[in-house]
């Protein structure tokens, strides 16, 4: 019987043994391997510096630096106050300080609070019975090295990519800024960083080595690498010295004038290329999280108002296109008030002419000159032009956040609302727009798609980005004559002293009331000044707006004269002289 027993239970080991041998290889084989590689590989993820922008003239806009990740290693660190003092000090030297009092007695109080603060969160954090911790914070190169000369036992770094801006401010509104999407990677919101975040943001690579039970590499082990690729470069078409002259008169005039917020941009009519964007308030790209989510809204895409009197040009434009008006043409109903469905509509100074000449409509802004022009079109034909013109839809220029404010339905439209719409009230456009539209007089009667970059460049391979013909909304003959009428509004309408002498320029101003519950408040105005120049051969045509200027409500006393000055510096850097 036991030598029946002894064999069988040998049987059965056998059986035993083949059957984990068969689970082992065949049914958990590639858990295991995967557990195996776990602890014998080493992976590590090389991150791709994201592709730079640059001005036009290859001066540097935005890039990438190292920045670290300081961690700590509790269970090694034996002095724990004395290094989370240290820390404290180092980590409040390497943040901004644009909150602390001017005050000095106060200013101390800030300061030693602040490292209170910082130094407490450190300290709790090194208390944890933990072998690694974050500490929390990124510093720069700069620091990371201060941090090494201390020799502190326990402390490292990981390495990061971070955005940087060398301009600081500077075209905030053309940039956007880097933040973390909803899975915790980096991505670019608004402007160009978020425009064109597949092109800049790169690949990362994979570095895969074999590792001892220490964890430090095999010298003769696997060595796998998938190099990194960088995201793409952008050079864009906005000169750095125009962006620059831009900000600083229009830094100073908001100011000046007292406006709630400023904004102006630069264009080249003939390509759509953008020159120079700017608005007021902005903010700091590389710390969006210091600024509220309204002040990442570019005013120029975004916004939408009524144009006002600057509209005036391309309510013109339509009736001479049409070839129901010329500039001689003249008003048989422009000798006072107009009275149109139960609503009277006024000059802005209440002065009148009988014998109006469409150029003095354009000269001196008159209300019932434009509504002269807008009957003699009819609702169908005015609707029809400023859909022509680019309003109601997108321009597709190459920055994120643009919006466009929709058209009311011709079939809405009464008597009244034709009257309002030809000097720019109850129509609604962003300041791009409006810009790419007043363009197209400029640039004889073609409307352009206007566009930031100018080439993608992707190692050696460059993609440019060639200008393109939207449409042509008007005749080259209807061009030049608004052209001219335009160039008179600057000669001798309200603006005509802050023009520089010896250049011609074709502008118009506008002053539009701000509706409110309803109706329009007259001490409330968005004040702007668009034109372009020289007026034979643009270089450049330019829209500056201030929103509800408190030391005058007129667009003629605080956008002309900003535009004037941006325009003579702007004259002096392309070298363009005189010419009358």
């Amino acid at each position: 019987m036991r030598f029946r027993i002894v064999p069988s239970l040998l049987y059965l080991g056998l059986i035993m043994i083949v059957f984990r041998l068969w689970y082992w290889q065949i049914l958990s084989s590639d858990t295991l391997t995967a557990r195996a590689e776990q602890q014998r590989v080493s992976s590590q993820t090389l991150l791709a510096p994201r592709g730079q922008i640059y001005f036009s003239d290859g001066s540097l806009l935005a890039s990438t630096e190292p920045t670290f990740l300081v961690f700590a290693q509790p269970k090694l660190i034996k002095n724990k106050g004395e290094v989370a003092r240290k820390l404290a000090l180092l980590f409040w030297e390497d943040r901004r300080h644009d909150e602390l009092d001017v005050d000095p007695a106060k200013k101390e109080i800030q300061v030693t609070q602040q490292q209170a603060r910082i130094e407490e969160d450190i300290n709790s954090r090194l208390q944890k019975d933990l072998f690694w911790v974050s500490l929390g914070i990124k510093v720069s190169m700069d620091t990371k090295q201060r941090i090494e000369k201390e020799n502190f036992f326990g402390i490292g770094f990981d390495t990061y990519l971070t955005r940087f801006y060398p301009e600081g401010s500077t075209s905030a509104h053309l940039l956007g800024f880097i933040s973390s999407d909803a899975y915790g990677s980096e991505a670019g919101y608004f402007g160009l960083e978020g425009f064109y975040n597949g092109e800049l943001k790169g690949k990362n690579g994979l570095l895969t080595q074999d590792k001892d039970a220490q964890g430090l590499p095999i010298l003769i082990g696997t060595y796998k690498i998938k190099d990194a690729k960088p995201g793409k470069t952008l050079l864009l078409n906005v000169d750095r010295t125009i962006q620059h002259i831009v900000e600083e008169n229009l830094r100073l005039g908001k100011e000046k004038y007292g406006a709630k917020s400023a904004s102006a941009i630069v264009m080249d009519p003939k390509t759509g290329n953008v020159l120079a964007l700017a608005s007021f308030p902005n903010y700091d790209p590389a710390a969006p999280a210091d600024f509220s989510k309204e002040f990442f809204r570019n005013p120029i895409t975004v916004d939408s108002y009524e144009p006002g009197s600057t509209f005036k040009v391309l309510v013109m434009a339509a009736g001479i296109n049409e070839d129901l008006v010329q500039p001689e043409t003249s008003c048989d109903r422009c000798g006072g008030p107009l009275s149109i469905g139960g609503y009277i509509i006024r000059t802005w100074n209440n002065k009148y002419s009988a014998n109006l000449s469409m150029t003095d409509a354009i000269i001196h802004s008159d209300n019932t000159g434009m509504v002269f022009v807008a009957k003699k079109l009819g609702a169908d034909k005015l609707f029809a032009y400023i859909q022509k013109f680019g309003f109601g839809e997108l321009t597709g220029i190459d920055l994120q956040d643009e919006q466009t404010p929709q058209l009311r339905p011709l079939p809405s439209w009464k008597e009244i609302d034709l009257a309002t719409a030809s000097f720019g009230q109850g129509i609604s456009s962003t300041a791009l727009q409006l810009v790419r539209a007043v363009a197209a007089i400029a640039n004889n009667g073609v409307m352009m798609e206007p566009h930031v970059v100018h080439t993608i460049a992707d190692g050696e391979k460059v993609t440019v980005i060639n200008p393109r013909e939207v449409s042509r909304p008007i005749s080259e003959q209807t061009a030049k004559l608004v052209t001219e009428m335009m160039v008179k509004a600057v000669e001798e309408g309200e603006a005509k002293f802050f023009k520089p002498k010896g250049f011609k320029v074709a502008g118009k101003t506008g002053t539009a009331q701000i509706p409110v519950a309803g109706h329009y408040d007259a001490s409330k105005t968005i004040a702007s000044f668009i034109g372009f120049a020289p007026a034979d051969n643009p270089k450049f045509i330019m829209l500056v707006r201030y929103d509800q200027p408190s030391s005058s409500i007129y667009g003629a006393e605080t956008a002309a004269p900003t535009f004037f000055n941006i325009a003579k510096e702007v004259f002096n850097y392309y070298g363009l002289a005189p010419t009358e």
